[in-house]
């Protein structure tokens, strides 16, 4: 079930109400609703999988209990995290790298002389099972070290792993902070609900009109791209680069939205990162739920930046390539991964990964032009790496890359529908202004127009909603469901 779509719309208003209903009949009822629409919504792209839901969410509950006692011995405490590791990490992988690693060890022996023989499995990969497992994952750790307490609630613990906002997509939430929330009592608030309301109207214009516009070029361009010029290939890499952003920053701010209608604060995900002036600080504001998952259990488990330069360069890498590989099983993401490891590695060395801490430009309209320079080189060395990406596999994205750098870069970019294209741009350029000016907020849009007349206020939002209306590209299935 799409957020953007028309079951989505009939589903959340019918689980609202019934929701705000039960307010004073009790939290495990409203808890148990949740479940219950969570599960529904699942269910709406494969049921079959919600056994998978259901069993990680059941092993990591039991495992919980045992790791609370405190008359557990030390090593039964280990064989229980790592029982809980091997479950959430072998499903995974079995679903989603088990081909991929046959694949490869097939291509290996064959190099070495000898051809073998192996069946792949004809799997399907679960959406979003990258995510809850990451979040289940995380809450056996936590425990495991101490860091919080088991929860006795078993009702409270599914609703924490099933979240229907977030459950397919993230944002990847640690139990120590969205697990108590289905702990306590919830009252409505028509301040919070109205500023989910906003930032799901953001999210929806971030994805239906930025993001499945750009697709659509993208899309022509990356399928084609034998037959266009460096500066079409150029434009084609541009239109992914606000693809993806508008894409899963858009699936953010709905979900994040959404969980508010409910009564539940969920992390910000993103924090305006094509505003970054290099990119550790870029890092630190996409997809903020993963990557602080992976510096908190593997990056400073390994001993982060405290070693000396081998172990940085190796930590570094590790967390680079681990992240990329964690998007998808093709050599394309792990080269991803290496590249913003080059990219973050002298920043790292030189200790300057922490020189751009603020926003761009703070309490100011314009950037200096120091940080101007820095948000437009950094822009394109992250373009750079988009396109491996996009690119179906290496060799694909090589000759992308090659195809630009010639000497059809300076010609005027041509593919079909260019026009539309060109009025297109227009709404990026206008996009990028309005999350320029929201910048220091949550969300682009959070506090626009508040202190202004309400009735402008309500026609900048109308004219979102036309846009959506008018300007929706092709319905398009969000970038991060296949992780």
């Amino acid at each position: 079930m799409l957020f953007n779509s028309l079951d989505f719309a009939i589903f959340l208003p019918i689980v609202f109400v019934l929701y705000w209903l039960l307010q004073g009949r009790g939290l495990r009822l409203q808890n148990l609703l949740i479940v219950g629409a969570s599960y529904y919504f699942y269910g709406q792209w494969d049921y079959r999988f919600l056994g998978l839901i259901i069993f990680s969410t059941l092993t990591d509950y039991l495992i919980g209990l045992k790791l609370g006692k405190p008359q557990v011995k030390p090593i039964i405490r280990k064989v229980l995290l790592f029982t809980s590791i091997g479950v959430n990490l072998g499903i995974l992988g079995l679903f989603k790298y088990y081909n991929f690693f046959l694949e490869n060890i097939t291509t290996g022996f064959s190099v070495l002389g000898q051809n073998i023989e192996v069946s792949s499995l004809n799997i399907i990969l679960p959406v979003g099972i990258s995510f809850y497992t990451f979040q289940t994952l995380s809450y056996s750790i936590d425990v495991y070290q101490r860091k919080i307490q088991p929860t006795q609630d078993f009702i409270a613990f599914s609703a924490f792993v099933s979240f229907f906002p977030q459950l397919v997509a993230g944002p990847i939430e640690r139990a120590a902070h969205l697990l108590p929330q289905f702990h306590r009592q919830r009252k409505f608030n028509y301040y919070q609900a109205v500023d989910g309301l906003r930032q799901i109207l953001w999210g929806l214009f971030k994805k239906m009109v930025i993001a499945d516009n750009c697709a659509t070029y993208a899309n022509e361009i990356f399928n084609n791209s034998s037959n266009y010029s460096g500066s079409t290939l150029l434009l084609g890499a541009f239109f992914f680069t606000f693809q993806i952003y508008g894409d899963f920053s858009g699936y953010s701010d709905i979900a994040i939205g959404v969980a508010k209608l409910f009564g539940f604060d969920l992390m910000q995900n993103f924090a305006f990162p094509y505003f970054s002036r290099d990119v550790a600080e870029f890092w630190r504001r996409w997809h903020i739920s993963l990557s602080t998952w992976f510096r908190d259990y593997l990056y400073i488990p390994l001993g982060g930046s405290r070693g000396g330069t081998g172990m940085k360069v190796r930590n570094t890498f590790l967390i680079f390539l681990v992240s990329g590989f964690w998007h998808g099983a093709n050599w394309t993401f792990i080269v991803w991964g290496a590249i913003n490891a080059i990219y973050f590695l002298p920043l790292l060395l030189l200790r300057k990964n922490r020189q751009n801490i603020h926003i761009a430009g703070q309490g100011k309209y314009l950037p200096s032009g120091k940080e101007a320079l820095s948000i437009a080189v950094t822009f394109g060395l992250t373009m750079l790496a988009w396109i491996f990406f996009r690119a179906e596999n290496l060799n694909h994205a090589l000759s992308y890359i090659q195809g630009i750098f010639n000497s059809s870069l300076l010609s005027i970019p041509d593919f079909p529908n260019r026009r539309d294209a060109v009025f297109f741009l227009i709404i990026i350029v206008y996009f990028v202004i309005v999350e320029w000016l929201g910048r220091e907020n949550k969300y682009a849009i959070e506090k626009l127009f508040l202190k202004q007349n309400r009735i402008l206020r309500w026609i900048y939002y109308y004219s979102l909603i036309y846009m959506i209306v008018f300007f929706a590209g092709q319905e398009q299935d969000f970038i991060y469901f296949q992780f």
